[in-house]
């Protein structure tokens, strides 16, 4: 059978394309019959900015997506330009849902990724979408207002807020903690600075919350929230442990006060029973895997 033209296809409009997460869920999407278009303004051949309102509802109106996964943000929780993370997270959604809302195309489901670090040090275990918010920092509290935001919106779009957990994958940037530690041992670094190894984070495979959004737009909870997560916890111990069986060597690992942050989250787990619940059974690549997909990636920068 001959693959659909590009006129049959439904089109799926994923912003932050390029980044470590749009491309994997960019290629899920086209693996699912979509055809993939990001921001990109189609006459002047540049990226649009988020915070470009006029680009923004030029690029939409001539995408005519029908489904929407909004993943462009400052993701970095220590990124140091606090103005710059609330203007991209919380003004940048609010000039795309606008230019969705004004176009002559209404897509059939938005999805937008907001985080699960505005639970904060949330003492349920595992967290579920009920748990009242307590962000403790400044990335967490832009995405928080960010889901407040798309609230005055879901009159007209229908919207769906995901809070995904810890993820990691072959292309995430050395900044993020699991691909740095990936990084020093695939140098074969004899040390390491880190902060405190004993907290606990629910990470997934990035190819696994790729799957997770493609089937949500299939299946969307709309104007709902649900989490993206394995269920499972890992300690940064357990991470050094089995990239060292991975590596074959023991690093010294050294911890830098910088790195420790008075507000650091102890425990942070969630809840995939909702996900589940919309979705159907998630099959979890576990962590290990993962770890050695990113050590092994030939000649790619983690």
């Amino acid at each position: 059978m001959a693959p659909a033209s590009d006129s049959t296809r439904p089109t799926a409009l994923v912003t932050g394309r390029s980044g470590f997460t749009g491309r994997y869920v960019g290629a899920a999407l086209e693996e699912a019959g979509y055809r993939v278009v990001g921001l990109q303004d189609p006459e002047a051949v540049r990226d649009v900015d988020l915070l470009d309102r006029d680009g923004l509802r030029r690029v939409v109106e001539a995408a005519a997506p029908d489904v929407v996964i909004h993943l462009a943000a400052i993701s970095f929780v220590a990124h140091d330009d606090a103005a710059s993370i609330y203007q991209v997270n919380v003004v940048g959604t609010r000039n795309l849902l606008e230019a969705l809302a004004s176009a002559s195309h209404r897509p059939r489901v938005v999805v937008l990724a907001s985080s699960a670090n505005i639970y904060g040090n949330a003492t349920a275990d595992p967290i579920v979408e009920q748990a009242p918010p307590a962000p403790a920092n400044d990335y967490a509290v832009s995405k928080l207002a960010m889901e407040h935001v798309a609230r005055l919106w879901m009159d007209r779009l229908p919207i769906v807020v995901t809070r995904p957990f810890n993820y990691t994958g072959v292309g995430q940037h050395v900044n993020f903690l699991i691909p740095k530690i990936v990084d020093h041992f695939r140098r074969r670094a004899a040390t390491i600075e880190l902060g405190n190894t004993a907290v606990s984070r629910d990470f997934s495979d990035v190819r696994t919350v790729a799957d997770a959004y493609r089937r949500l737009v299939e299946r969307p909870p709309l104007g709902e929230v649900v989490n993206i997560c394995s269920g499972e916890a890992h300690s940064l111990g357990d991470v050094l442990q089995w990239m060292q069986e991975l590596a074959g060597y023991r690093i010294e690992v050294r911890v830098n006060p910088a790195f420790v942050r008075a507000s650091e989250i102890a425990r942070l787990v969630g809840s995939k029973a909702k996900l589940e619940s919309v979705i159907g059974p998630i099959a979890s690549i576990p962590l290990p895997e993962t770890l050695r997909w990113m050590y092994e990636a030939p000649g790619a920068a983690v």
